[in-house]
């Protein structure tokens, strides 16, 4: 059936607000720039349609949106306008506060990892008083003892004069329980930690709606593994 005039997004903002607008007008609004309003629905209500769309919105790919009919320029700004969004949402940590437990991190960091499809490695630096100085992402990709290296670990931690680091990554599956690579890998960050003078707090792997604690579990015990 075709839209009547008063049945346009803008028609309906001006009388009833932003409220009254489903999500198909607003985001009809979002990508109307350049185009008729009945086209922008046609085109919003085709992204909708996507079940991947309405499960989480940041499945929708620059590939999907330009099979749905949307341009070049039209399609990375929807996708621009999805990650500020979504970075908008995360909590947000400001420098020199301090995690208080392992869970404090899990939930910093899960809103950061829950969508990702490669695994990260994140370092956290500490002062004396384990307030956060910087958080850094030294790696993208499997973790291996040639990607996670001490040298570009540590790099940041000596740069800022850092007391402590903490690590965290993120485990795709959503299965946190560290591999054997993992377990490698944290025994070697520990020691040479132990080595320079930085002690590690603690290493937490994120999976999708539970995470596991180095420190927790007694691995990393003052520093040492």
């Amino acid at each position: 059936m075709m839209s009547t005039e008063i049945d346009l997004p803008s028609i309906r903002l001006r009388e009833n607000g932003w409220e009254s607008l489903s999500e198909a007008e607003l985001l009809a609004i979002a990508l109307d720039p350049g185009l008729s309003e009945r086209r922008a629905l046609e085109l919003a209500r085709a992204i909708l349609s996507f079940s991947e769309w309405q499960k989480r919105g940041t499945r929708m790919s620059y590939r999907r949106l330009r099979k749905i009919g949307l341009s070049h320029k039209r399609a990375r700004a929807f996708l621009a306008m999805l990650e500020f969004s979504q970075r908008t949402r995360r909590p947000h940590l400001e420098t020199d506060t301090s995690f208080r437990s392992s869970l404090d991190i899990f939930r910093f960091f899960l809103p950061r990892v829950i969508d990702l499809r490669k695994e990260c490695f994140w370092n956290v630096l500490l002062d004396g008083k384990n307030r956060i100085i910087r958080i850094v992402k030294v790696s993208e990709g499997s973790l291996t003892s040639s990607l996670v290296h001490p040298r570009e670990v540590f790099r940041p931690a000596i740069e800022e004069a850092a007391a402590a680091v903490l690590f965290v990554h993120n485990h795709p599956s959503g299965d946190p329980t560290p591999s054997r690579e993992d377990q490698r890998i944290t025994s070697r960050l520990v020691e040479t930690g132990r080595v320079i003078g930085i002690r590690v707090l603690d290493h937490v792997v994120i999976g999708h709606d539970r995470y596991f604690s180095f420190a927790d579990q007694g691995l990393i015990l003052s520093g040492e593994p």
